[in-house]
């Protein structure tokens, strides 16, 4: 094995210094590890140890088996190579594999990887447009840019997603925007979400408000929760006093 490994680390020196020859135009060609990549694969991703390397050549190794684990179909381990290699412009192209693929989450979770918030911008918009609304949150929980959850959260809000509006707000602690969907919530007797929204938001006042409804909806359960969460005593213990739920 000591042997194996000394041939190879031979033969990345001999092409690293061939590299070098190149570096001046800016291109270093990853093909010319494809030699020992079959090694390198049948060694195992976890049982490599290339610290002996300087950082981008270590780089162009782990990126040239990350190009042939995704030529073979093995994106997970293609993904963990171009994570230690720091290739993001080869996650952004194995994003896309994930795409024809339809596993969003994946795509979601390698263009996090790879930074790119326009990507997860634009993907996000055509789930949400094509009603595929939990990969949406996902891919614009994953941007954090505030300003543009706040314009997602208005367009769930909109589609009467307060669940997904829910988690954008509460993810951003936007205590105006809880306000207003709580009382969205209250229009279309969502008493659930609007109690959830008030009670993050700190307004005891509209949870009050919540309890007296359900109240006059006979929701007893609702209303004696939404006084609770209100620290409303009193409606607290006319509910237990009088009723029997």
């Amino acid at each position: 094995m000591q042997h194996d490994e000394r041939i190879i680390k031979k033969m990345v020196t001999n092409i690293a210094e061939e590299n070098v020859k190149v570096m001046n135009q800016g291109s270093v060609d990853n093909n010319k590890y494809s030699n020992i990549v079959a090694s390198l694969m049948k060694k195992g991703l976890e049982n490599l140890n290339l610290s002996m390397f300087s950082p981008d050549l270590r780089g162009e190794i782990l990126s040239a088996l990350g190009d042939e684990y995704r030529r073979k179909g093995n994106l997970p381990l293609a993904l963990k190579s171009y994570v230690l290699a720091a290739a993001k412009d080869k996650l952004n192209a194995l994003a896309e594999d994930y795409e024809k693929l339809m596993q969003w989450d994946n795509e979601i979770e390698v263009y996090r990887l790879a930074g790119n918030k326009d990507k997860l911008m634009e993907l996000g918009k055509r789930c949400l447009n094509d009603g595929k609304f939990e990969p949406a949150l996902k891919a614009f929980l994953a941007v954090g840019d505030s300003t543009k959850l706040l314009e997602v959260g208005e367009l769930y809000i909109d589609r009467h997603r307060y669940d997904y509006a829910y988690e954008i707000f509460s993810s951003i602690k936007d205590k105006d925007k809880l306000i207003e969907l709580g009382n969205k919530c209250i229009d279309d007797k969502e008493y659930g979400y609007a109690m959830k929204a008030f009670e993050l938001a700190g307004d005891k006042e509209k949870l009050s408000v919540v309890g007296d409804l359900c109240i006059k909806e006979n929701q007893v359960a609702k209303a004696l929760e939404a006084y609770s969460l209100a620290g409303n005593q009193v409606m607290v213990e006319f509910i237990k006093q009088n009723f029997n739920e």
